[in-house]
């Protein structure tokens, strides 16, 4: 019996030891591969996920130039990432270099890495475009703060290494969290100078395949138009504008264009809309807050530089929105925040397909460029699942019986009678007289005859029959099959006991272990198992959470 308890004991460990493995791999490596391999795919080759699975192989086996130039040869592929915000002091009110916060900067650098390593990178993109807000506090940080975050900046997306992909263009307009908005600039000039030190210009064009891109730092079109940098903004939309048009343009802005109150944002959102808030200082009516570019500023950037597609973002979930020109409609994106710490429970990333050839002449300049949204995993969920599954785990641990489950043990019990009466011979005759007594009979000539005598189910009183007096028993003769060793078997009985008119007689029964014992020693068995799954499973995770943080899952990059 005890050999049974100890193998059902073990075979619950080693089950969840396998539900924990198998939970950790896919929370920890494989969920990050779900996008390349089954959700998301560049607009132009609109591949399935057999497709897919062969394109992987294909990239694997050695044969990287196929990738590297696309089935479709006229066509750049663009990823496009948007606010990062690396944690920092100013985040959700944690002490600088508290416990708290670095567990809290870990995870988050390290879900951003794994995304940007395994979702972005296995689709061998030619060019990484970020829309801004890559720190949280970045107007508030000190010198050394901000080199410090820029640090992570570099690691997390693979930017301090840029020998390993010189192949690969990146380009970075500013948010609000870089370099604030209009009235800060004026008043901590060193915030917009290590900026650009380190990411370039703010308003700036450049070309990939035939599309031209226009970036503007939509922090200071609404400022004061006697200020120095909102002047410098509008002066190089109206420079654009004279610019003959020659190829298909896209408008990047970190703050989305003018949207009215309530206005659907399409499937893909998942949180409230926010509704326009613009906020202005009283001394020099600078921008100090806005979610949105005004609706007069939105209309004469739409009317100048006529864009077939503006890309956003700041608003941290995805929108998709189409806004009406004197040229005509055009189609808004605002891209998710890639981090899962910034309010989004579903952060994205998104594919773009430019073409790298000239139209023909009676296609429309949207054709030229074409958009996916892909999303990453939802890592609160699965830090859900993992603390459901840890308090499932401790509840079997403690309640599974030392035997299994009942319904078990009745299955087994039906199996075994089952066997007994109708696969096995003579038990049938057996079983016959078990329920039965032999009573001794003299007759006149002195002969013994042995009389067979059903017994009755339940026991009655009777004077005849039994006699029970204190300190005694007296038995009538009679002849009991088995009698000896049914007495043999039958526990030692107490004859002291008082009986009174009812003949039934309760046995003392079998003494049990305490609920204080029986507790304690359930504790001690699921804490013993609980250091088995432990033991095999914590190495796992931390094997997979440094290995991924260190980079050496990366080599692909090495052979781009």
């Amino acid at each position: 019996m005890m050999a049974k308890r100890e193998e059902a004991v073990w075979n619950l460990t080693l089950f969840l030891c396998l539900v924990w493995m198998a939970t950790i791999l896919y929370g920890e490596m494989l969920t990050y591969w779900v996008p390349s391999l089954w959700t998301c795919s560049w607009p132009h080759l609109g591949v399935n996920f057999p497709l897919q699975v062969l394109l992987l192989c294909i990239k694997f086996s050695g044969f990287n130039q196929i990738n590297r130039t696309g089935y479709q040869g006229g066509y750049v592929k663009v990823a496009v990432l948007a606010d990062p915000q690396i944690m920092d002091k100013t985040s959700h009110g944690l002490a600088p270099k508290s416990v708290a916060l670095e567990i809290s900067q870990f995870y988050t650098d390290l879900f951003m890495r794994r995304a940007f390593l395994a979702s972005v990178m296995p689709f061998k993109p030619d060019m990484i475009l970020f829309l801004g807000d890559y720190f949280d506090g970045g107007p508030i940080l000190s010198d050394e703060e901000w080199q410090e975050s820029f640090s992570r900046f570099k690691h997390i997306f693979y930017l301090d290494t840029r020998e390993r992909q010189t192949d690969i263009q990146v380009y970075y307009i500013p948010g609000n969290h870089d370099i604030g908005y209009a009235y800060l600039c004026p008043h901590k000039p060193e915030v917009c100078r290590r900026y650009e030190k380190e990411f370039g210009a703010r308003n700036y064009r450049f070309t990939v395949g035939k599309v031209d891109f226009i970036t503007i730092d939509a922090q200071v079109i609404d400022g004061n138009p006697k200020g120095d940098l909102t002047s410098a903004c509008w002066d190089f939309v109206k420079n654009v504008s004279m610019d003959v048009i020659s190829n298909s343009r896209v408008l990047l802005t970190h703050i989305p264009l003018y949207r009215p109150n309530g206005m659907s944002c399409g499937m893909h959102r998942h949180s409230p809309v926010i509704n326009q808030r613009v906020s202005r200082s009283p001394h020099d009516q600078e921008i100090v807050y806005q979610n949105y570019i005004t609706e007069g500023s939105s209309k004469l950037l739409l009317d100048l530089i006529r864009p077939v597609l503006v890309l956003s973002a700041h608003d941290h979930d995805q929108c998709t929105v189409t806004h009406m020109s004197k040229h005509g409609p055009v189609r808004e994106q605002t891209v998710g925040t890639i981090s899962w710490q910034q309010g989004n429970l579903y952060p994205s990333f998104m594919l773009l397909s430019v073409s790298n050839s000239m139209l023909p002449n009676n296609s429309s300049p949207e054709e030229a460029i074409s958009s996916n949204l892909c999303f990453l995993p939802m890592q609160t969920h699965i830090y859900i699942w993992y603390l459901s599954l840890f308090l499932l785990t401790l509840l079997a641990l403690l309640l599974w019986p030392a035997n299994g489950f009942g319904i078990f043990n009745h299955i087994n019990d039906l199996i075994g009678y089952l066997s007994r009466n109708f696969f096995r011979g003579g038990t049938k005759e057996k079983n016959e007289d078990e329920n039965c007594e032999y009573e001794m009979i003299w007759d006149a000539e002195g002969s013994m005859h042995l009389i067979k005598k059903t017994l009755m189910v339940q026991s009655t009183c009777s004077s005849e029959r039994v006699l029970l007096e204190r300190g005694n028993v007296v038995m009538r003769a009679t002849a009991k099959k088995q009698g000896t060793q049914d007495m043999e078997g039958c526990p030692a009985v107490d004859m002291n006991i008082d009986v009174g008119s009812d003949c039934t007689v309760k046995l003392p029964s079998k003494p049990r272990k305490s609920k204080t014992k029986r507790m304690i020693l359930r504790m001690f068995r699921a804490f013993r198992m609980l250091t088995v799954i432990a033991a095999v499973n914590v190495p796992l995770y931390m094997m997979l959470l440094f290995k991924d943080w260190i980079g050496l899952t990366n080599e692909f990059l090495h052979n781009r």
